[in-house]
């Protein structure tokens, strides 16, 4: 698929647009005041594979923790800022890598102007968060409503202020909860701008079906060449937020730069003598805490018919019998395994080809 060109933006270590790998951000759901609890969640995020965290600065505490938090962090990390001018301007002075404002809720042009001055002395990127329930009402009136074009419309007069004060390293998301609004949002404004784009679906919802919304959304966009960075909004523990947004890359073959393992597996059927669902699971779950120098390709079939002809380009893989199954790599057969062994079998073998 070919990417929209955009302007690289620098937030940290981490380049964003242009050619640069797409980066995965999550957002930490500690008090950010305390910087030790917020430090462990980052850790969970950073081991996870997130790129690029954002961290809340709701008040003064808040932002003078970023010190600590910056000493701490070994990815870069985002203060989000509302209503409150001054904790924009104190996260920059405390090192934060990237700030996320919305312009239509800071207070005004001349509040906008200080911090935007403030971060390009810095050299560091404002990021323009617009989402369809915060849009200004002259807007909403004018379209009847957070619709596609009324989102792009603030968007771009948000960024066309920044550009007034000669402000340009910028970053703008438009989200919305309504995933074909999100969509068409997202892909009217990227024919305005080169501005790089972080994609996501706001107030997702929950694990499972926040995770549904969020890969049609930006699945969506990333197959169209839209999209510089991402992040899988979910209520709940937001290493998952992360593993979602990996999935999403490494599904669409974008995942570049970063080894890790993709795990296939056939639903099962009448055919099927062992437990293919509760072995993939427990394969799954032990993949977690193996760390890849590779991409590698695992497959976990039910019997002979999905087995090692149809996942024949795995790099390894198992394929049921009846309370047993056989061991293939590259489609070919190994040796047979007693279904009790299955999992720790399979697990040994993918430990070896993750240090090659």
């Amino acid at each position: 698929m070919n990417r929209r060109v955009t302007r690289e933006v620098r937030i940290g270590s981490v380049v964003i647009g242009g050619s640069s790998p797409i980066a995965v951000q999550s957002m930490t759901k500690t008090d950010t005041r305390d910087s030790g609890a917020t430090l462990d969640q980052i850790r969970q995020l950073e081991d996870a594979g997130c790129d690029i965290v954002r961290v809340a600065v709701p008040d003064i505490q808040a932002a003078e923790a970023l010190v600590q938090i910056k000493k701490g962090s070994h990815i870069p990390v985002i203060a989000d800022i509302h209503f409150d001018y001054r904790l924009a301007l104190v996260s920059l002075k405390n090192g934060a890598d990237k700030i996320r404002i919305n312009p239509g809720n800071i207070g005004g042009l001349e509040k906008l102007r200080a911090v935007a001055l403030e971060a390009k002395e810095r050299g560091i990127p404002i990021r323009i968060g617009v989402n369809s329930g915060s849009l200004e009402k002259t807007i909403c009136e004018k379209y009847g409503g957070a619709v596609p074009e009324a989102m792009v419309e603030s968007a771009m007069g948000q960024i066309v202020r920044l550009y007034d004060i000669g402000f340009e390293n910028i970053v703008v998301a438009v989200k919305s909860s309504n995933v074909p609004t999100m969509i068409e949002a997202y892909r009217q404004l990227a024919v305005k701008t080169d501005v790089p784009l972080h994609l996501g679906v706001t107030e997702a919802g929950t694990l499972f079906s926040g995770t549904v919304k969020s890969c049609v959304g930006i699945g969506t966009l990333l197959a169209e060449g839209v999209g510089d960075t991402i992040r899988v909004s979910l209520t709940g523990d937001p290493v998952e937020e992360v593993r979602a947004g990996r999935e999403i890359l490494k599904t669409l073959n974008l995942n570049k730069g970063n080894s890790g393992f993709e795990l296939i597996s056939c639903p099962g059927c009448g055919r099927c003598k062992i437990d293919v669902s509760g072995i993939a699971v427990a394969v799954e779950d032990l993949l977690k805490i193996i760390k890849p120098v590779r991409d590698i390709k695992i497959a976990v079939m039910g019997c002979v018919v999905n087995g090692p002809g149809e996942a024949g380009n795995a790099d390894i893989g198992i394929a049921g019998g009846d309370g047993c199954a056989v061991l293939f790599k590259k489609g070919e057969i190994i040796h047979r395994i007693p279904e009790s062994e299955v999992v720790q079998t399979l697990i040994n073998e993918i430990k070896v080809l993750s240090e090659k």
